[in-house]
């Protein structure tokens, strides 16, 4: 049975920007342990945004960087049973678990859309998501939207 190590304490930046956090999202994006492929969708991406920059004042990898910045929720639903009803709890959540939904989020809205070359449907989504909005961007708005529908319940955070 493989060992389950902590990701962070073996992640690598990215080779090209020395990013972790791209490091992170190419690992996330990886299928079948095909790095290289990953690699290259991820780059790809980020020279479609070079190329679609209007304003020019912003490197891709900050496109990318205050992208998942945008997507990353601060406070979400728990369930938490309390006399035998569930209650849907609004807590924090923190920084680690903020970037790892981030990316889950942002790679889901990016795999839903079909029909089109990968790295063409990770720009698009990143541009969104810098701009604040987007499929991610609008799972996010509604993660918040239900925390504060539930505030009544916040005197069961535990």
């Amino acid at each position: 049975m493989g060992r389950i190590t902590a990701s962070r304490t073996h992640l690598q930046p990215d080779p090209e920007h020395n990013s972790l956090l791209a490091g992170k999202f190419i690992n996330c994006l990886m299928l079948d342990g095909k790095k290289t492929t990953a690699q290259r969708v991820f780059y790809d991406a980020l020279k479609e945004i070079e190329r679609r920059d209007e304003s020019g004042d912003q490197t891709p990898i900050e496109v990318f960087e205050t992208a998942v910045e945008n997507i990353k929720p601060y406070i979400e639903v728990r369930s938490k049973r309390v006399g035998g009803a569930s209650y849907q709890v609004p807590m924090q959540v923190n920084r680690a678990r903020q970037q790892s939904l981030a990316l889950r989020w942002l790679l889901g809205a990016v795999r839903d859309k079909k029909g089109r070359p990968m790295h063409l449907k990770l720009a698009d989504e990143l541009l969104a998501a810098f701009k604040k909005e987007g499929a991610a961007y609008t799972r996010r708005e509604n993660t918040h939207r239900m925390a504060d529908a539930n505030k009544a319940f916040a005197h069961f955070a535990w």
